[in-house]
């Protein structure tokens, strides 16, 4: 397999597709635990917030396999990413750029958003005020100690939303490699169309010659 040729091309796309196919089943998913929190008109129960949480801590409580599965997944995706963009053509440039622009915020969700949200709603520690000196986060100038995480329910939510947004970087990724494989698809056809013409135009010349060439020797 030639590094940058069709077969490694489209070898790679099949290593962005499956991993990102991945991730949108996983967030599917967890769809039914999010949709009362952030979808629903009417104001989400104690009884769906105790719902996410548990199953939150259960994912977060899974053996570490899992997360090791998790993380060579995302390794293959970028991958496909390296090989498409070794020595990248003009389409690779935008497609697949701007997809690996999405699939890194997409990265940056998860390693901000996710697995911190896991890791607070997994201890269970939300409305405990921050002690101070290192401890203290938030925005520069924050008086160390006053400053307050978010509530278990604001927690949830904000878990919630981070999903969603992850959901749709990663529809975004699908969307612009379907949109590289119509713009090659109708850049071959167009090339075809015209070497037909070529050839149509080249069989057309010489029989002219040929009758012209006729006439004189008559």
């Amino acid at each position: 397999m030639v590094w940058g040729g069709a077969r490694s091309q489209s070898f790679a796309t099949f290593l962005i597709l499956c991993p990102t196919s991945f991730f949108l089943g996983i967030l599917f998913s967890l769809f039914p635990y999010d949709y009362p929190l952030l979808w629903t008109a009417s104001t989400p129960t104690a009884a769906n917030f105790q719902t996410s949480e548990n199953h939150l801590r259960f994912l977060h409580a899974s053996p570490p396999i899992i997360a090791r599965i998790l993380h060579i997944v995302i390794a293959v995706g970028l991958l496909g990413f390296f090989i498409k963009l070794y020595r990248p053509s003009e389409s690779n440039m935008l497609f697949d750029g701007a997809s690996l622009v999405l699939y890194m915020c997409g990265f940056v969700v998860y390693m901000a958003n996710i697995v911190k949200g896991l890791r607070v709603i997994s201890d269970g520690k939300y409305d405990v005020k921050l002690v101070e000196g290192g401890s203290a986060v938030g925005m520069k100038g924050a008086i160390p100690g006053e400053e307050k995480p978010l509530g278990r329910d604001d927690s949830l939510k904000v878990l919630s939303a981070s999903n969603t947004i992850l959901a749709l970087v990663l529809v975004g990724v699908l969307v612009l490699q379907a949109g590289q494989w119509y713009a090659e698809r109708k850049q071959i056809q167009e090339t075809e169309q015209m070497e037909k013409e070529n050839v149509t135009a080249g069989k057309g010349n010489p029989g002219t010659q040929r009758a012209i060439s006729g006439k004189k020797k008559v």
